[in-house]
């Protein structure tokens, strides 16, 4: 009886897990899509990685590392590209490949990198892996951060349109940038024990990327988004379970079959060819 209420307890954890990772990166892939942040997204993602990695190496708690690799990435890439006037694509790039290089040297470090189920979770993802402290992290920072875009909703629809249009118009644009970029590096390290460092790009690319394909209006778009990605995650999650697999891979497997389909059934699409 206390296997299966256990049990249950994992299942329920995972499965909220999955909708606030869905939520939070669809809401936030929307921005990263638009403002034209994929780059900086990817970026992030490994950085988390890296993090995790080095936790997992040092027998330290992996989440803690991946917020502090993730802060440092997202307080350093913007800047950066700003005050050196190096296009962000080439200093994201440049941070990806030593995030990743840091992150396989660190796994190469731990002691148990053969067999470590934790090492395995950082890589791919684990729903034995989160925790109620995950759970109620990722609600507050999914409540903050829609509170904070429905507060500033113009704002960021306009950077979203066009970000020089936006400064143009008397926009301060880089605090919102830098602000989507943070929260960013906050979901990535909180949802690195659900999906996996590798594969957790995908939740901030694909679900936005799918609805763009259906939809003009913004609003419409940051609501659909969100959907997909609860969809992808709790689909990739099911299909964890039934076929054994890593629960990250299946998520973003799931997530790409969505995209692929959006993009064959695309009404935008549909219209560019009659025209």
């Amino acid at each position: 009886m206390a296997v299966t209420w256990l049990s249950y307890a994992i299942f329920q954890r995972a499965l909220i897990g999955c909708v606030m990772t869905g939520l939070l990166t669809g809401l936030l892939g929307v921005f990263v899509v638009r403002m034209r942040l994929t780059a900086i997204g990817y970026s992030m993602a490994h950085s988390a990685f890296a993090g995790a990695a080095l936790g997992v190496a040092l027998g330290a708690d992996p989440l803690i590392t991946a917020m502090m690799f993730s802060a440092f990435t997202a307080s350093f890439i913007g800047p950066a590209a700003d005050k050196a006037r190096i296009p962000v694509d080439t200093i994201t790039s440049i941070a990806f490949s030593l995030n990743m290089a840091l992150a396989f040297i660190f796994l190469t470090l731990s002691p148990q990198v053969g067999l470590s189920s934790e090492v395995a979770g950082v890589i791919w993802g684990s729903i034995i892996a989160l925790t109620s402290e995950d759970l109620a992290f990722l609600t507050l920072i999914f409540l903050i951060a829609s509170l904070l875009i429905y507060l500033f909703w113009k704002e960021f629809f306009a950077i979203m349109f066009d970000r020089r249009m936006a400064e143009a118009d008397g926009i301060n644009t880089r605090p919102f940038v830098y602000f989507i970029v943070f929260m960013v590096g906050l979901v990535v390290a909180f949802s690195l024990k659900l999906v996996g460092g590798i594969l957790l790009y995908a939740l901030l690319f694909n679900p936005a990327s799918s609805a763009l394909q259906f939809l003009h209006d913004m609003k419409k778009i940051i609501i659909l988004s969100p959907v997909i990605g609860v969809i992808s995650c709790i689909s990739g999650f099911l299909l964890s379970l039934t076929f054994d697999v890593p629960v990250g891979a299946c998520i973003a497997l799931v997530s790409t079959i969505i995209f692929a389909i959006s993009v064959a059934l695309s009404p935008k699409r549909r219209k560019e060819v009659r025209k």
